[in-house]
């Protein structure tokens, strides 16, 4: 068992989808509807970002090679997006890589917002999907390393199902203050994957090789 190459999946999947930021835009995105209406948004919400992860998880390695991206050249621009998610994290700054202004005032008068703009870009967003196109290139001929991305996938979702579904009652615990201070936290740790994966990227060019 590679215990360190699961726990980069792990941390990366759980501070990269941020569950815990993932409630004031919950609240904010379907306070207007009913409990039970809110909870069926929620799952709609989960399993089209989890189906979209699986399918980049799937189909993105060859995408990748069709194109010639070679893993070190995706594993220098995923750290440095990443990177740049971490920082907006750590100010408390809503992220262009999620979702814009004018998107967010789209989505508050539109009439699900399941799939815009929790499934995507917020829960399912371009850095989401390139930490999983990272870490499933890193998998390659590896299918116990792919087990683990796929299952540390499966359990950021599930934290995130449990923090939207109970977002009213957290956020009353912990309050704002509380969930930037988590935020700032999980951008600590984002930030450090980043320049980590940017690191190994760079040790991996056939430039230094030569």
């Amino acid at each position: 068992m590679d215990w360190h190459f699961a726990a980069t999946a792990f941390a990366t999947a759980i501070t990269i989808i941020d569950p815990i930021g993932m409630m004031p835009l919950t609240l904010t995105t379907t306070s207007r509807f009913s409990q039970a209406r809110r909870g069926r948004i929620i799952d709609q919400a989960i399993f089209v970002a989890g189906i979209v992860m699986l399918l980049m998880g799937l189909v993105g390695p060859a995408v990748l090679d069709y194109l010639g991206i070679t893993l070190p050249a995706l594993t220098i621009a995923g750290g440095i997006l990443l990177f740049l998610i971490a920082i907006d994290m750590l100010f408390a700054r809503p992220t262009g890589t999620r979702s814009t202004d004018e998107e967010e005032r789209e989505a508050q008068s539109g009439e699900n917002p399941a799939v815009f703009p929790l499934a995507i870009p917020m829960i399912a967003g371009p850095g989401t999907i390139a930490t999983v196109l990272l870490l499933t290139n890193l998998s390659r001929s590896n299918p116990v390393r792919y087990a683990m991305v796929f299952l540390a996938y499966a359990v950021a979702l599930g934290i995130t199902w449990l923090c939207m579904h109970f977002a009213a009652r957290f956020m009353d615990r912990i309050g704002t203050t509380g969930t930037h201070v988590v935020t700032r936290v999980l951008g600590i740790i984002l930030a450090a994957l980043a320049v980590q994966f940017v690191i190994n990227g760079i040790v991996q060019t056939p430039l230094l090789h030569h």
